[in-house]
């Protein structure tokens, strides 16, 4: 009788262990685990990867100090003295490649050849082109744009 409930039990567990998994894969599983084909593996995602760099330079132009918020290689805000210009390369990743990546720079008030404060003079040159400004001060929107 002990003989047969040890050969029940011994089944019985080897029954579930085929049935839950643990000794070989079910069928539910097979496509999760299979192995990438060859071809698969050397075909980089759509949006993954790195695109070109670019050299992108943030300017602000003005008299004296001023308050700036900017994004760059990074995103600050920083009390300057004008004029002031920060250099970096940009190389989108991934989604950025299609969509950009957004650089900007929002400057405050600087003082004119009369000494009033107005909105102070920005531009953003990407591979030494001109591709923001705000109209030298004219415009109250931030110099911004999305490099690819």
């Amino acid at each position: 009788m002990r003989k047969t409930a040890m050969a029940v039990i011994t089944v019985a567990t080897a029954a579930l262990l085929a049935g839950c998994g643990g000794g070989g894969k079910s069928d539910d599983k097979a496509g999760k685990d299979a192995p990438a084909s060859p071809d698969a593996k050397a075909r980089p995602k759509e949006d993954a990867g790195r695109g070109t760099s670019h050299q992108v330079t943030l300017e602000v132009r003005g008299k004296g100090t001023t308050q700036i918020y900017y994004n760059l290689d990074g995103n600050g805000a920083q009390q300057v003295t004008l004029p002031w210009k920060r250099t970096a390369t940009i190389t989108p990743e991934g989604a950025e490649r299609k969509v950009g990546r957004l650089v900007s720079v929002v400057p405050g008030s600087s003082q004119d050849e009369n000494g009033m404060l107005r909105a102070g003079s920005c531009t953003i040159v990407v591979d030494g082109k001109k591709v923001a400004d705000n109209q030298d001060g004219k415009s109250n929107k931030p110099c911004e744009y999305k490099v690819k």
